[in-house]
């Protein structure tokens, strides 16, 4: 059998609603219309796809077996739908992408203002965030490309060749900072200060342990963990806290006079920069016009960095 949109859109309203006059309402339809369509796809599969409680409708074991599936169904037909009538110049298209906090600030902007310079009409959906988020968005659908360092394929995730880039990380503080006056400042002299840094496990929480071990350290006094570089640079700024971050990350503020990395010998790490995108399926028009941008601007540096 084959699965046609309307009734994939009308068990995703059930399913999203919990209530057969909600989702009717969503859907513009009379509720009998609705229930007709849903009982047709359940004879059809010859399963169950939803019971009714006290509360509304929610989804059977087949229900929620099908609901990722016909997820993904909807929306693939709706960007199949979108990148044709784009090409033929009745919608915008969108570019659909997720990058880690230092690209999102740095090269993600520069590759955005030249997409929209050649192509003004498309439309640019933008996640932040550390990688573990990025790589769910992208496995869901929510993104077709992520921005973040570079790491092993997966079984869904592969990294797009030739675009590739690197950029530092350094221990940073508020540019009043009294280590920052410190003569001869050692990476010894933060190990006791308060640190802000993204969650354990991440790429950067992992760049900074390896750092602290070539110079013969264990972890500093990890007093915050944040996904949130928002919260993040204002303990920096505002707490007199210490962190670990790329370059581009804080280059607005070190151009305010607010974050400066520590003058500590050796204390920084350089890392490679990548473009992932989902192993199946092709790469969206759109998206792959933002990749373009991506390799021209990222050129100079070379495939390795």
């Amino acid at each position: 059998m084959t699965l046609d949109s309307r009734q994939i859109a009308a068990f995703l309203a059930i399913a999203t609603h919990g209530s057969l006059g909600r989702a009717a309402e969503s859907m513009h339809i009379t509720q009998p219309a609705l229930s007709r369509i849903v009982k047709r796809l359940e004879d059809e599969l010859a399963a169950p796809l939803f019971e009714r409680n006290s509360k509304g409708m929610r989804l059977t074991p087949f229900g929620e077996a099908l609901l990722p599936r016909a997820t993904l169904l909807q929306q693939e037909s709706l960007r199949a739908t979108e990148e044709i009538q784009a090409m033929r110049g009745l919608s915008k298209g969108t570019i659909r992408v997720g990058a880690i906090g230092s690209i999102a600030s740095s090269i993600l902007p520069l590759a955005i203002q030249q997409v929209l310079a050649r192509w003004p009409n498309l439309r640019i959906e933008v996640v932040e965030g550390v990688w573990d988020r990025l790589a769910d968005a992208l496995v869901t659908h929510e993104i077709d490309i992520a921005l973040g360092t570079q790491m092993e394929d997966s079984e869904d995730i592969c990294a797009i060749a030739d675009c590739r880039w690197t950029d530092t990380s350094y221990v940073v503080a508020a540019a009043g900072h009294e280590l920052a006056q410190k003569p001869d400042l050692a990476l010894a002299d933060t190990l006791d200060q308060r640190w802000v840094i993204v969650p354990r496990g991440t790429a950067p929480y992992e760049d900074m342990r390896r750092m602290f071990a070539r110079h013969g350290f264990g972890l500093p006094n990890i007093v915050v963990e944040t996904r949130s570089i928002v919260v993040l640079k204002s303990l920096v700024i505002n707490a007199g806290f210490l962190s670990w971050m790329p370059a581009p990350m804080y280059e607005v503020e070190r151009k305010a006079g607010l974050i400066d990395a520590l003058p500590i010998k050796s204390a920084h790490a350089e890392r490679t920069l990548t473009a992932f995108r989902r192993r199946e399926g092709l790469l969206p028009g759109p998206a792959a016009k933002l990749v373009e941008e991506l390799r021209r601007l990222t050129a100079s540096q070379g495939a390795g960095g």
